[in-house]
């Protein structure tokens, strides 16, 4: 099939840093390719691709200091528009600003949205333009816009050999995301303090959140049980997580996916996730890992994680959530709604410029 991906630009692809989006569109097109299909990655020009590069930022926005992104990606779209006719599929990250100049194309139109969908401001777009076909990436994450136009969930998935596999429990309980109050990190210090188990927090603290850490976190910190790391990049988080005894994920608040969870499974090292949003989803409780809904019932949960064979997790992993699997859940999304037999291949494109 002709693929085209159509990226933010506010990062490269992959991420230059920050940027989650980011990295699965990178995963998936590179999937994509891998799985012999003509793509086509419309993204800032020090993007990163096996597939055929369309620039349309001369670097990623964010990196570059631009704020406002409203007129590169109405630009970019105008590129994407005049090749519309040349794919089999276009395949939309950027949430809803390409739905009116899309709307007349549906049929080989999709639109993942990344994002929490539990806000009100967000709901006339999709109610204006019910012949978008939207891709939600857990159930939980449709639940607040029920009579939205999904057409299917499509869980993300990761490169089988991105987080080597470690099948020699560590010793210490991992948090690694964002401090901020909706991921609790509190939770995961008092876990840590009550199980006696020493935490290695590597988190990175937004300028938005800095007062919470210094008011509510950082006191937390004065114990010889809580290592606070810092954000740590992709080349340092295969060790991280593989050497650890469990990732606790905490959150309050409706996580759409939640990645680390994946990355954590990928490495053999199950997850103590609180039953929220896509984490039953994710977790099979008892297998990868162990949903909760209160503190003693996560301490209760630490001290059973050597009932979790780590080789089962990384079944768990290759079962459910590799890049691979992702690409071709897309693929037979868009063959289905093209009306077209798996396996079908097109002659490559030229495109305009």
């Amino acid at each position: 099939m002709r693929i085209a991906q159509i990226a933010p630009l506010a990062e490269a692809v992959p991420p230059k840093l920050y940027g989650g989006t980011e990295r699965v569109i990178w995963w998936l097109t590179e999937a994509l390719v891998d799985l012999g299909h003509d793509v086509t990655l419309y993204a800032s020009a020090d993007s990163d691709t096996s597939a055929r590069l369309v620039p349309c930022a001369d670097q990623a926005l964010r990196l570059a200091g631009i704020n406002d992104h409203l007129a590169s990606t109405i630009a970019m779209l105008r590129r994407v528009m005049e090749d519309a006719d040349k794919f089999d599929a276009i395949h939309f990250h950027i949430d809803f600003v390409h739905f009116p100049i899309f709307m007349n194309k549906p049929d080989n139109v999709f639109t993942t949205l990344h994002g929490r969908l539990d806000i009100p401001a967000f709901w006339p777009a999709f109610e204006a333009y019910p012949e978008m076909k939207l891709v939600s990436i857990s159930d939980n994450q449709r639940l607040p816009m029920p009579n939205a136009s999904f057409v299917k969930t499509i869980y993300h998935g990761l490169p089988e050999h991105l987080i080597p596999f470690n099948g020699q429990s560590g010793e210490y309980l991992a948090f690694l995301g964002r401090i901020s109050p909706e991921k609790r990190p509190d939770r995961a210090i008092e876990i840590a303090k009550r199980t006696g188990t020493k935490l290695k927090m590597a988190a990175k603290v937004d300028h938005a959140d800095r007062a919470y850490f210094e008011s509510e976190i950082e006191p937390l910190l004065d114990d010889p049980l809580i290592e606070f790391i810092g954000e740590i990049d992709d080349r340092r988080k295969p060790e991280f997580l593989g050497n650890a005894k469990a990732l606790l994920f905490p959150i309050d608040w409706p996580e759409p996916f939640g990645l680390v969870m994946i990355e954590a499974m990928a490495a053999g090292t199950p997850v103590v996730a609180w039953r929220n949003g896509s984490t039953p989803e994710v977790i099979e409780d008892g297998r990868n890992g162990f949903l909760v809904e209160s503190i003693d019932e996560a301490v209760a949960a630490v001290e059973r994680l050597g009932d979790l064979p780590r080789s089962g997790v990384r079944g768990a992993f290759e079962d459910r959530f590799t890049a691979r699997r992702m690409a071709q859940d897309y693929v037979n999304l868009f063959e289905t709604a093209r009306g077209r037999s798996a396996g079908r291949r097109s002659e490559p494109l030229l495109l305009a410029h």
